[in-house]
């Protein structure tokens, strides 16, 4: 058989597979047309249901919700309806409570009874005001009976000063059982810090802050406290306290007669709101005036001991008052002319008394004696000390000594507007002059010391302790805006005695800058070189001259480390300057004589090497050494 016959086999047997294979898929196509459509069929039957089903179910739906609503909707009215139907009842079921009053029902429940009223008021107001109970829940304008305007102010007097004694018996009880713990250092800090959260010292709080500040930094520090040395700030706890409670209780006052002042609102006819309000105050006006009255008079009574630092309890008092004021003028408007008066008059003589105690306090630095309790190491004088403690905590009442002094000094101008800028800078100028005079003293203070080396020892200190706390306070910056030329006023005097002091040492330099018959470099290399030998007159020159020094720099140390210089930074400059002075010289002296055969016994005569000379400067300001 041919090999074309044989292909022409092979396609025809192709052919006919492709065929067959064409047949059956056309078959199977077929199924898939007969499978859709009747997946078609169902899918269409199964949607017709579907559409059947929502509109069979979704008029019950709706028909259930509304019925939900309906419900819900008259839930809300029940729950309104018996809110509405309690006001009708609520005067008759709160008279007997609002006429006992809080002490017997309780505060909170005495609050939430007045709150009922409130909105019983507010809703008849709203919703029906001519209604009948409306006038039964509060006595309105139209009745002509006022016996009810005494009995009103009775109560609601009385209930106010109720509510002063009772903030005021709650703090000084509760400060009392604070301060009768043991005072251990903890205690006293945990007392301390309870009755500033009891009585919210916003105010007297940086008075002692200010104050307590300068007592850490005192220039008393251990080594170099002296005898009798004052550093402590009188502990008048209970005035401080007494001082707080009055302050919370002028804020309690003012928040107290709004109070009144608003809930008369509705209750008093307007025509009679000043009459009967002024009523209401006055005793717990009169009372809160009468405490002011006696902290100004006790505070009196210090400036006569001269115990100024508790005079200071007044600047946090007038402070506050002074920021209120506007609020209680307000709060006041319309009142008769006496009872606005009564805070002004308050704050007057309250004034009046921190001006005298600044005025007083100035002249008794200018007075207090020349010798009194002069330190015997030079130390910072206790004048010095009280001073600075005094002045300190101004800083954070600039504003109100400063207009003390505008309105009540001695060279006051009561008629002139006094601004915070006016106020810090009378202070600053107050401050300034008080800061002179308390330098004038010192000097002539320090004119009593017999030891002309521990006048500028005792300068210094005192220059020193001023500028520093000066400083660290932020009063130089307020004095400056008064003056720019203190700082540097203390700088120089601060200079002038250390330059004063160094003349100490000028016995001591006498001897080691050779000023008395000096022995040339050329003598001493001429003899170097040639074997010379010294001749006797210049070895007892040279004798002299190391005898000399080692006497006048042991007397040196055995007076000067009785001196006290407190503030270490100070102290430990003061030693450098003297090494810085002096080594340098003796290095000089030393090194010139020391290879010169000028004794058979050398270490009589050199005493001291110069790391020696460095060790005894170290030993100067330091009784302990």
């Amino acid at each position: 058989m041919s090999t074309t016959s044989i292909q022409k086999a092979d396609i025809d047997n192709k052919l006919e597979r492709e065929k067959n294979n064409l047949l059956n898929l056309k078959e199977a196509l077929n199924k898939s047309n007969t499978n859709t459509n009747n997946m078609l069929t169902i899918l269409q039957s199964f949607e017709n249901r579907l559409r059947k089903l929502e509109n069979t179910v979704e008029p019950v739906y709706n028909e259930t919700e509304m019925l939900r609503r309906r419900q819900e909707h008259i839930e809300k009215t029940m729950v309104t309806l018996d809110n509405v139907l309690g006001y009708y009842h609520v005067a008759k079921e709160v008279e007997e409570f609002i006429k006992e009053g809080p002490h017997n029902c309780g505060l909170e429940k005495y609050l939430s009874i007045m709150d009922r009223l409130v909105q019983a008021h507010n809703y008849f107001n709203k919703h029906n005001p001519t209604s009948l109970e409306l006038t039964d829940v509060w006595l309105f304008n139209n009745t002509k009976n006022i016996e009810y305007m005494k009995d009103y102010t009775k109560a609601r007097s009385t209930m106010l000063i109720r509510s002063l004694q009772g903030q005021s018996d709650y703090f000084t009880s509760f400060a009392g059982k604070i301060k009768a713990s043991k005072d251990t250092p903890g205690r006293k800090s945990y007392r301390k810090m309870a009755v500033l959260v009891a009585v919210k010292r916003h105010f007297s709080h940086s008075f002692k802050r200010r104050a307590a500040t300068a007592l850490m930094q005192s220039p008393f520090d251990p080594g170099h406290r002296r005898q009798g040395s004052h550093t402590d700030i009188p502990k008048e706890e209970n005035l401080e306290v007494e001082v707080d409670i009055y302050i919370t209780e002028l804020s309690a006052l003012l928040k107290l007669i709004q109070s009144e002042a608003q809930l008369m609102s509705g209750i008093i006819a307007d025509k009679h709101h000043r009459q009967v309000f002024d009523n209401i105050i006055q005793e717990g006006l009169d009372a809160v005036v009468k405490n002011g009255e006696l902290l100004a008079r006790n505070a009196k009574k210090s400036i006569e001991k001269h115990d100024f630092i508790n005079v200071l309890s007044v600047f946090p008092v007038v402070k506050h008052l002074r920021s209120i004021k506007p609020e209680f003028d307000l709060t006041l408007e319309g009142c008769a002319t006496p009872t606005r008066a009564k805070l002004t008059s308050l704050l007057s003589t309250l004034g009046s008394t921190g001006a005298k105690a600044l005025e007083e306090f100035a002249v008794s630095i200018k007075t207090d004696p020349e010798k009194a309790s002069m330190p015997k190491d030079g130390t910072v004088h206790e004048l010095t000390n009280r001073t600075i403690i005094f002045l300190e905590p101004l800083l954070d009442y600039a504003d109100t000594a400063g207009a003390m002094l505008l309105l009540h000094g001695e060279q006051a101008a009561p008629s002139e507007a006094v601004d915070a800028k006016k106020s810090k800078l009378k202070l600053a100028d107050y401050i300034t002059k008080t800061l002179s005079a308390l330098g004038l003293n010192l000097s002539n203070k320090a004119e009593t010391y017999s030891d002309p080396t521990l006048r500028p020892v005792f300068m210094l200190n005192n220059y020193h302790y001023i500028l520093k706390s000066l400083k660290r306070s932020g009063l130089l910056d307020l004095i400056h805006t008064w003056n720019k030329d203190v700082g540097q006023f203390y700088e120089d005097r601060i200079n002038e005695q250390k330059k004063s002091y160094s003349e100490s040492w000028s016995r001591v330099m006498h001897y080691i800058t050779e000023v008395n018959e000096p022995i040339s470099q050329q003598r001493i290399q001429a003899m170097e070189s040639s074997k010379e030998r010294l001749k006797d007159k210049e070895k007892q020159n040279i004798k002299d001259k190391f005898s000399g020094f080692n006497k006048e720099l042991e007397d040196i140390l055995r007076s000067q480390k009785g001196y006290a210089i407190p503030d270490p930074e100070l102290r430990e400059q003061m030693k450098k300057d003297n090494k810085d002075f002096i080594i340098p010289s003796y290095r000089m002296f030393l090194d010139k004589y020391k290879r010169l055969n000028f004794t058979k016994n050398p270490t009589k005569y050199i005493k001291y090497s110069v790391q020696d000379v460095a060790e005894v400067v170290d030993k100067l300001f330091d009784m302990s050494a």
